[in-house]
């Protein structure tokens, strides 16, 4: 195993009581799984490696004290590297870091830092100072556990703002859009109402179209039937009708009882008797007395 990787390393025979020196090592990755297996370890030194970055899971190293990592080439801390609560001196001098993750500000026991020679931040490098004595790297320690908090305040409460103007902007959708959807339901109801109302328009013009038609059929009915009753002749009693039946039957019988006798007294052998001579004599003598009339008449015209 390399020794850059620092698998090759035995780690059981540097640790000397709850101190872990991998200094000086030439390392560019930290052995984060042996370390984790080294819990009495609360010490660690990997000052002077090739360190240009700590991987994520080195943070679930939660043992650990007092970490020296001067004098290598990280360029950051991972974004959780708050989680190490319980690290209390922390040595970054004489690497290339400009920020600090905000989880920084979750070292609540951190008590000494060393910031220095490090491109930070300006800042951030006001706040952390030289880091000159144990006063100064103790009153870094403070400071930048200040800032850090005051960052993180600040993050949070840009991030409730964020989330309440989503909240509102939200609340404002679903208001417009309930809105939208009163006003859809609104109109459908008046169109519906409108369309209601047309229907009954058109079913009271029908009806009042068909009443009229009933009533102008009923009037030319009317109309229609008083004529035909007034130009009718007044019918004759009925009484009064059956005895002109009965004269008028009672002629009729005369009036064949006479050409049957006139028959008989010109045609048959009866015409030598003495009725039938009467008979005789009488129509002859009523065709002479028509004769006269129509001669009469005749010259009357003629002289007029």
């Amino acid at each position: 195993m390399s020794r850059g990787s620092g698998k090759g390393l035995s780690l059981k025979d540097k640790l000397d009581g709850n101190e872990l020196d991998l200094s000086l090592c030439d390392l560019n990755e930290v052995p984060v799984r042996e370390l984790a297996a080294l819990p009495k370890a609360t010490v660690l030194d990997l000052s002077c490696n090739n360190l240009i970055s700590l991987p994520s899971d080195f943070c679930s190293l939660m043992h650990l004290v007092k970490l020296d990592l001067s004098k290598n080439r990280l360029q950051q801390l991972p974004l959780d590297f708050g989680r190490l609560v319980n690290l209390q001196h922390l040595d970054l001098l004489n690497n290339r870091l400009v920020t600090l993750p905000v989880s920084f500000a979750q070292l609540k026991n951190l008590k000494w830092l060393d910031l220095k020679d490090n491109p930070l931040d300006p800042v951030l490098a006001k706040v952390a100072g030289d880091c000159l004595d144990e006063k100064q790297c103790k009153q870094a320690a403070v400071k930048v556990l200040q800032h850090m908090k005051a960052i993180q305040s600040e993050q949070d409460r840009q991030r409730q703002r964020k989330l309440q103007a989503e909240r509102e902007m939200e609340k404002k959708r679903e208001a417009e859009q309930r809105a939208k959807e009163a006003q859809e339901r609104e109109l459908r109801k008046r169109e519906k109402a409108e369309e209601k109302e047309r229907r009954r328009r058109e079913y009271d013009a029908q009806k009042a179209a068909k009443q009229e038609m009933e009533k102008k059929t009923k009037k030319e009915t009317v109309h229609t039937r008083k004529p035909a009753s007034s130009s009718r002749p007044p019918q004759p009693p009925r009484h009064k009708a059956s005895w002109s039946r009965s004269v008028l039957r009672v002629l009729l019988f005369v009036l064949f009882c006479i050409l049957c006798t006139l028959a008989a007294c010109k045609l048959t052998e009866l015409q030598h008797q003495p009725l039938c001579v009467s008979v005789n004599t009488l129509y002859e003598d009523v065709v002479a007395a028509l004769q006269n009339h129509k001669t009469l008449q005749n010259m009357l015209q003629h002289n007029s």
